[in-house]
C-alpha cells in the first residue's frame, strides 16, 4: 500500500474503553515512491497555476475595459 505511513488502529475486540492502538511499520520505499511522485507533479501544478492567473488576468482587462461586458 503507498502511502500507508505509521497507522493507528483501534483493537477491534474487548473493552472500548480499554481500546489498545496498535501500530504498523513504516514502509520506506513507499514513502520514497510518494515523494517522488509528488516532485514530478510540482512543476506541472505551478504551471497550470500560472495559466490559471494569466487566464484571469486576461479576462480582468477584457472586463475592465469594456470590450467584453456581462449581462
Amino acid at each position: 500500500m503507498l502511502g500507508a505511513g505509521l497507522n493507528t488502529l483501534p483493537k477491534t475486540s474487548g473493552n472500548p474503553s480499554k481500546s489498545m492502538r496498535r501500530q504498523t511499520p513504516i514502509n520506506p520505499i513507499a514513502i520514497v515512491l510518494v515523494l517522488g511522485e509528488m516532485n514530478e507533479e510540482f512543476p506541472l501544478l505551478e504551471k497550470r497555476r500560472e495559466k490559471t492567473r494569466a487566464l484571469k488576468q486576461a479576462m480582468m482587462q477584457e472586463l475592465l475595459t469594456g470590450r467584453t461586458r456581462l449581462v
